[in-house]
């Protein structure tokens, strides 16, 4: 699968672009049933709001078939390579549950000033990959993006310990205020399957969810294979450290695994 023109400039210039319902239902469902047993287990990749509500799922394709064969998606790998022009690895794979109620939020910030800091990643080629499990809706705190911010460069921010359950190098609101004058606000929403690619470099935060409505998103980092993090100081589980580039299923590999998987059940 390769982006159009169209969409190739949209990315450039505005530093974020939605595929809506990229993946079917089919392997939505299975990819979502799966998300929910791994939030139940008791295991150190497994991250928990102060509540106890579940918040991350870690390295969810190191232990869990299903979410190995998306983290290896051709319709989500080629495209990045096609921006990157060369193969990627996997930085990073989580789930976030953004829970139904209890969701907490996830201050403005930049992934890349993470990375570079925390990881030694010497470049923002890495591309951000949020493939929606559930609806996302204006209401359920969905992801916002400052458009246009990841030509901003690499801005400075404070270590947030305090706020959340997850440490974040966050914004202050000067800078977050300068930024939305210049680009505005937009919150992408769609059906579950829908794709969104962004910016290491894109401004980004969501609010809380105290609504009915779950919000489980898998956000993978694909990072080019020559911009491999050369300083991690973080887990493996959340900075990877094989550097190989991916290797592509086939299209239908997610399909035939549900299939066979709901064979198995009946």
């Amino acid at each position: 699968m390769r982006l159009t023109a169209e969409q190739m400039e949209q990315f450039r210039t505005e530093g974020w672009l939605l595929l809506p319902e990229l993946f079917t239902p089919e392997e939505v469902d299975v990819l979502r049933r799966e998300a929910v047993a791994i939030y139940d287990q008791h295991r150190p990749e497994v991250w928990r709001e102060k509540n106890g509500a579940p918040r991350t799922a870690f390295a969810a394709h190191t232990y869990n078939e299903a979410f190995r064969l998306l983290g290896a998606h051709p319709r989500m790998i080629e495209p990045v390579e096609q921006v990157f022009g060369e193969h990627v690895y996997m930085h990073q794979y989580k789930i976030n549950a953004k829970s139904a109620f209890t969701g907490e939020v996830w201050q403005w910030h930049q992934d890349y000033g993470t990375w570079k800091r925390d990881d030694g990643m010497p470049e923002p080629r890495a591309m951000n990959i949020s493939v929606f499990l559930d609806e996302v809706m204006p209401i359920n705190g969905p992801l916002m993006l400052v458009p246009k911010s990841h030509n901003a460069g690499d801005l400075k921010a404070s270590h947030d310990l305090q706020t959340t359950s997850y440490p974040l190098w966050t914004l202050d609101e000067e800078t977050v205020t300068r930024l939305v004058k210049e680009g505005g606000i937009v919150a992408p929403t769609g059906k579950p399957g829908s794709m969104l690619m962004f910016h290491g470099n894109l401004v980004h935060g969501s609010a809380g969810n105290i609504t009915p409505y779950p919000r489980k998103i898998v956000y993978l980092t694909l990072n080019a294979v020559s911009n491999y993090i050369r300083t991690p100081t973080r887990p493996e589980f959340i900075a990877h450290q094989d550097f190989a580039p991916i290797v592509p299923v086939d299209d239908d590999a997610l399909v035939r695994y549900a299939r066979s998987h709901r064979q198995a059940a009946e």
